[in-house]
C-alpha cells in the first residue's frame, strides 16, 4: 500500500516508517521543514511538504495515498485546547477526503477510562465534542465509518519509551535533575501503561494491515506501572534521592506534567495481542530507565 503518515519524523513516526517500508508499503511523511524532510527521506519514504495546520496539503497527501496513519498531534500543553480543535480539524480533513473509497484512517489516540478501573478495548473513548481531550477525536473519527471509510484507534500508552525518548517519561527525568529529587505524588500507588517504541511500530503496521473498521488497538506492553517505581528507577539512573510528593504540592513539583503523573491509569492489552498475534518483544520502561535511556549521557550496552 502507499501509505500517507502526519508525524512521520517524530518520536513513534520515525519508528513506524521503517517498520511499513521493511514490510513492503511505500510511504509518504509530511513534512513541515527541511530537516523534517531530510529524516523521511533518509528513512527511504517520500517528504510531502506541509503541516497540521495546513489542511489543503494534508487533504492532498490523503487523496495520493491507499491509506492514512495519523500520527502528529500539537504537544502544546499550555494551549491544549487548541490542539484538540487542530486535530478535529487534521481527522475532518482526511475523513471528508477518504469518504467513499473505503480506505483506511489510523490515528493516535490515549488511554483514558476511569482512574483505577482496567481499560479495554471494548470500552468506548470517554471523550466527545470539539472541546474533549484531542478533540473528541476518537469518537469523531468512528463517525466517518458510516461514510466508507476504515477508522482504527490507535490508544497508545501514556509513555512509549525508548533510547531517545522526549516524552513524558522524559519530562519527569528532567524535573528530577532540576529538582534534586526523583519524586512520586502521595503513597506512589498511581499507575502508567507503557510499551516500547519498537513494539508499538510493529502494532501500527499489524493494524494497518488487519484492524477492521472502528478496530481499537491497544499499544499496551505494561498494563501499569506504579508511579514510586518510576520515580524510585530515575532515582537510581540518575544518582538522585527519591521522595514523596504532597498531592497538594504536585503542581509546584512538576509543573502541568504533575495531573497526570498522578492520575491511576491501567489498561489492558489481552485482545489487543490475540486479535493481531502481538507479542511485546522490547525492554519494559524500567529496563530501559535502568540502561540510561533517560541519563544525560545514555549507558552503553
Amino acid at each position: 500500500m502507499r501509505v500517507f503518515v502526519t508525524g512521520a519524523s517524530g518520536w513513534i513516526g520515525s519508528a513506524v516508517v521503517p517498520e511499513l517500508i521493511e514490510a513492503g508499503h511505500e510511504v509518504i511523511g509530511l513534512a513541515r521543514s527541511g530537516a523534517s524532510a531530510e529524516r523521511i527521506r533518509a528513512a527511504g519514504a517520500q517528504p510531502h511538504p506541509g503541516s497540521l495546520d495546513d489542511l489543503e496539503s494534508i487533504r492532498s497527501g490523503a487523496a495520493a495515498a491507499d491509506a492514512v496513519i495519523h500520527l502528529g498531534f500539537k504537544h502544546d500543553f499550555d494551549r491544549f485546547a487548541e490542539s484538540g480543535r487542530t486535530e478535529r480539524a487534521v481527522v475532518q480533513a482526511i475523513g471528508d477526503e477518504l469518504a467513499g473509497s473505503g480506505r483506511a484512517l489510523l490515528f493516535a489516540s490515549g488511554l483514558a477510562g476511569s482512574p483505577g478501573v482496567l481499560f479495554t478495548e471494548n470500552d468506548p473513548s470517554p471523550f466527545s465534542g470539539p472541546d474533549a481531550p484531542r478533540g473528541g477525536g476518537e469518537n469523531f473519527a468512528f463517525e466517518y465509518a458510516d461514510r466508507g471509510v476504515r477508522p482504527v484507534a490507535l490508544r497508545f500508552s501514556p509513555t512509549v519509551h525508548g533510547m531517545g525518548d522526549h516524552g513524558f517519561t522524559a519530562q519527569l527525568a528532567r524535573i528530577a535533575r532540576e529538582r534534586g529529587v526523583a519524586a512520586w505524588i502521595g503513597d506512589g500507588s498511581s499507575r502508567w501503561p507503557a510499551v516500547h517504541r519498537s513494539d508499538a511500530a510493529r502494532l501500527v503496521r499489524l493494524a494497518l494491515e488487519q484492524a477492521p473498521a472502528r478496530g481499537i488497538v491497544h499499544a499496551v506492553g505494561e498494563e501499569g506501572i506504579p508511579s514510586r517505581a518510576i520515580a524510585e528507577a530515575l532515582g537510581a539512573a540518575l544518582e538522585l534521592p527519591s521522595a514523596s510528593i504532597a498531592p497538594e504540592d504536585a503542581e509546584s513539583h512538576f509543573g502541568w506534567i504533575g495531573a497526570f503523573f498522578g492520575m491511576d491509569i491501567v489498561a489492558s492489552g489481552a485482545l489487543t495481542r490475540e486479535r493481531f498475534g502481538w507479542t511485546p518483544t522490547g525492554p519494559t520502561l524500567l529496563e530501559d530507565i535502568a540502561a540510561g535511556a533517560y541519563s544525560p549521557v545514555p549507558v552503553a550496552g
